[in-house]
């Protein structure tokens, strides 16, 4: 039986240099060992970096293009965009395991040795040189960029150490210390966040990456490495963080530009994927497609926002930890009151202002405005656009004269001076009495959306209330423990009052 139709238990079963020729293993290159089992995958009809979600038709192809090409690959796009998840993936379209000799610190392959280690121990045992197996999971290596990083973390120095311990003169190449990328050696190697590295750390690359060879420290040394290396970078023009310089630039074979999700679906898919919904909360909180629209749709207000810094960026991971929040603010409620379950509430939403405040970076005028008050402004511009593809729209219902204006019954409510105010932590019996308290508030839901269970029900009501108010159709005001509405005249009014009173009182 050929080498290549051995099974992964056969293959442990070689242990010496004799037995691994006598199967017939042929070396190849790490480039070569992905371009193969890529074509395989794709012959097979699989899903070669499966977990992401809307690139299917943009980024995945151009990546898996590179890597046909046997490529160095980089990764450019803003922060939350699944680059470092694509290149810990590609360890997928590794061999199981591949052939080492045993002890060597550079992964050495028994018929193409690198190191003097490995060349001495072949040429003292021949035949009967050991060997080990290296297993894919074992042949990644990420470094984050950093401005500490230094030549000899990537490449190595001098060990003055070593030298004294083994008693050889600093002339001797077995006093040097390998540095990450040598010990890569038949390895992915990822630098994340390449702009981060000093350019005089980058020109260090410069051989390694056209030649395949190191220097150190002045050694008369060449290790032909066998690398496949993948950056991660944001856009250079990202604050003042730094940029690749274009030497280096012009060795990375393929650039591969990364995207936030297009429609709010395959954000979703991605936060489902993604977020920790924890058992308990499993049982006790029942949601809907509109809670988890909403969720998305406040990323993509951030990513629109004249307030949120776009070179920076809006992560994904801030729907997930959005999500997350969404889901505690809902069994806190459950706790407090001590209930049974719950169904989810748009007040909820604004137990994610948390999540909200740390994963987006504001320019001047937001700073100005304030992290929570930007955030409470993202979570309403996303209920106003949601609002109208569940009910109709109230500026031109206003206008209607040939038909009754669905939100009149409501409008006058609150007009004939009530107020409601729907707290955080209501009870389930309460939420719902406060809800029906409210004229024309169960016959708008009822009009637009019919055979509805009473919880969802319920939810409509509540999301056509904050609505109604982002529409400017009632006033909202904020609370310290939810909030609360009322006619929109009396609400300016009274806070133009309250001006006034502070102007009296300087």
């Amino acid at each position: 039986m050929s080498y290549q139709n051995l099974k992964s238990k056969e293959l442990l079963q070689i242990k010496t240099l004799g037995e691994l020729r006598a199967a017939g293993y042929q070396s190849k290159s790490i480039k070569q060992e992905l371009r193969a089992n890529l074509i395989e995958k794709i012959k097979a009809k699989e899903v070669v970096f499966p977990g992401i979600w809307g690139y299917e038709e943009t980024v995945i192809p151009e990546v898996e293009r590179a890597i046909l090409s046997m490529h160095h690959i980089n990764l450019l796009g803003l922060r939350g965009q699944a680059k470092t998840r694509i290149a810990r993936l590609m360890v997928n379209l590794l061999d199981e395991y591949i052939p080492v000799v045993e002890g060597s610190e550079l992964n050495d392959d028994p018929l193409q040795p690198l190191s003097r280690f490995a060349h001495d121990l072949i040429n003292e045992r021949g035949d009967s040189t050991p060997i080990a197996w290296l297993h894919r999971n074992d042949r990644y290596t990420e470094k984050l960029a950093t401005p500490d990083v230094s030549v000899a973390d990537l490449v190595g120095d001098v060990d003055p150490i070593k030298a004294a311990t083994l008693k050889l003169p600093y002339s001797d190449e077995r006093t040097i210390h390998f540095g990450l990328i040598p010990r890569s050696h038949r390895c992915i190697f990822v630098i994340n966040e390449l702009p981060d590295l000093q350019a005089r750390i980058q020109v260090s690359l410069f051989n390694i990456l056209q030649e395949g060879d190191i220097q150190i420290r002045g050694f008369k040394l060449r290790l032909p490495l066998d690398i496949q290396f993948v950056f991660t970078a944001n856009p250079e023009d990202y604050t003042n963080r730094g940029s690749i310089v274009t030497p280096l630039k012009d060795r990375i074979d393929s650039q591969i530009v990364t995207h936030y999700p297009k429609s709010i679906e395959i954000g979703k898919k991605i936060t489902q994927q993604e977020a920790i919904v924890k058992t308990e909360q499993k049982g006790m909180i029942k949601t809907n497609d509109l809670i988890a629209d909403l969720i998305e749709q406040i990323a993509i207000e951030a990513r629109e926002s004249e307030y949120v810094d776009a070179k920076s960026g809006v992560s994904a991971r801030l729907t997930i930890s959005a999500y997350e929040n969404l889901l505690s603010a809902a069994e806190r409620r459950v706790l407090i009151n001590s209930e049974k379950d719950t169904y989810i509430r748009i007040a909820d939403l604004y137990g994610v202002i948390a999540s909200i405040c740390g994963k987006v970076e504001l320019v001047y005028e937001g700073e100005v405005e304030g992290p929570v008050i930007v955030a409470q402004s993202l979570i309403g511009k996303a209920i106003r656009n949601q609002f109208l593809n569940y009910f109709p729209n109230p500026e031109k219902a206003k206008k209607d004269r040939k038909r009754v204006n669905p939100y009149k019954k409501i409008t006058d409510w609150f007009g004939d001076g009530n107020v409601m105010e729907i707290l955080s932590d209501l009870p389930n019996r309460d939420y719902e009495n406060r809800l029906r308290t409210i004229d024309g508030l169960d016959d708008l839901v009822d009009q637009s959306h019919s055979r509805l269970s009473k919880q969802e029900k319920l939810f409509m009501m509540e999301f056509a209330l904050h609505g109604l108010a982002e529409h400017s159709m009632i006033g909202k005001k904020s609370l310290d423990t939810g909030l609360q509405f009322k006619d929109l005249l009396g609400s300016m009014l009274g806070s133009s009052q309250g001006f006034e009173e502070e102007e009296d009182d300087e």
